[in-house]
């Protein structure tokens, strides 16, 4: 048995000032007040439970760590969990992309080396965290289905995302701050950009629908089914789609009115980090507060940012939430959502993955991450 005293842990539903012991993998007893002077002392430093990341393009970007530049994957593979441990999460779903609106992109190029590369690291045993695979299909793509039926029974995969990023669709409704952000991102001509949205709005026409349907009927004939999330609900339509779909979870909702039928539906509701930490959406929409001041948020997810995820939930408290509440959005919500019962909460029983965090300046700090037991960062 090891002991961590002079803590104070964050369970479900309390701020406890004690001690933890684990015994193996799994919390064996939770210990209130004074427990001497044996074990680890953490010096009044908070104990909370490992972080749960449905939702990171993290991977994506050191594979691709500039347009056009594919990184061996691997070494960007390690770059990548070791940038999640650090920053406290002990359980993390790359969201990978399948298929893209884009047809130059070099993003499928990556895709099966990727997928390889987690298979071999994990046998390896050189990774810190839990990978799980969150497949995020973008259902405007031509060779979607193409690149879907593959990795339909991936041992890895535990979660999908149907996705639709035409401009004037979702997340993009807004024409000109689409033109802003490509224009920013890629430095293309206005004419250039005008060229790209039509190709866009054409392959959208002639291919969403369908390729959503097929989808969501080869996910229903899975052996083990898999979590269907929607992204970027913008209407109440979108999300009664989803729901008739069989979705149990609205990532990004980009409306109040999306996320009030999502709750209405009874699906989980996911925000970005990264939109909590700056204050607003990048792209123009709801911010992550106002879902969390009127009780729309049960998820928070780092999105491209994997140090957000911690500090944004922290930022909870200013909307309203307990401290135990806030961290339920990072690591008890989230496990609970895709069916993961072993971990996301400093209870007893479950596994030992938790979190030694100092708030400094109002900023949590890991200083130290365990996961089943043993300390990975």
């Amino acid at each position: 048995m090891t002991l961590i005293r002079n803590a104070i842990l964050i369970t479900a539903t309390q701020e406890l000032p004690g001690a933890l012991a684990f015994t193996g993998q799994h919390i064996s007893a939770l210990q209130p007040g004074n427990s001497g002077h044996e074990g680890h002392d953490w010096h009044g430093d908070l104990l909370l439970p490992g972080l749960v990341e449905l939702h990171t393009d993290n991977l994506e970007k050191h594979l691709m760590p500039r347009p056009k530049v594919a990184w061996p994957v691997i070494p960007a593979i390690i770059a990548h969990d070791a940038q999640i441990a650090a920053a406290g999460i002990t359980t993390v779903f790359d969201a990978i992309a399948v298929g893209d609106i884009d047809p130059d992109s070099m993003r499928m190029q990556t895709l099966p080396g990727c997928i390889a590369g987690l298979h071999q690291a994990q046998q390896a045993g050189i990774l810190r965290a839990d990978h799980f695979l969150h497949l995020r299909l973008e259902l405007a793509s031509q060779d979607l289905l193409e690149l879907f039926e593959p990795l339909v029974d991936e041992p890895l995969l535990r979660m999908v995302s149907l996705m639709d990023h035409t401009p004037g669709q979702r997340q993009w409704s807004d024409f000109d701050h689409y033109r802003t952000f490509i224009t920013g991102k890629r430095g293309w001509s206005d004419q250039k950009v005008t060229e790209m949205l039509d190709g866009m709005l054409e392959r959208q026409v002639r291919y969403a629908d369908a390729n959503r349907r097929a989808v969501v009927s080869r996910c229903r004939a899975r052996a083990i089914p898999v979590p269907l999330a929607s992204h970027d609900d913008t209407t109440i339509a979108h999300v009664t789609e989803g729901h008739d779909d069989g979705v149990t979870m609205s990532e990004f909702p980009t409306t109040l009115v999306a996320a009030r039928a999502a709750r209405e539906h009874g699906l989980g509701i996911i925000m970005g980090a990264p939109n909590r930490v700056r204050g607003g959406s990048h792209s123009g929409n709801i911010a992550a507060s106002e879902l969390a001041r009127a009780g729309l948020l049960d998820v928070l997810s780092s999105d491209y940012v994997p140090a957000s995820l911690l500090h944004a939930a922290f930022l909870l408290q200013n909307d309203g939430l307990r401290l135990p509440q806030a961290i339920a959005t990072v690591s008890r919500n989230p496990a609970r959502l895709a069916g993961l019962d072993d971990r996301g909460e400093i209870a007893v029983g479950l596994r030992a993955d938790f979190l030694r965090v100092r708030v400094v300046d109002g900023i949590p700090v890991v200083l130290e991450t365990w996961k089943a037991g043993a300390r990975i960062a």
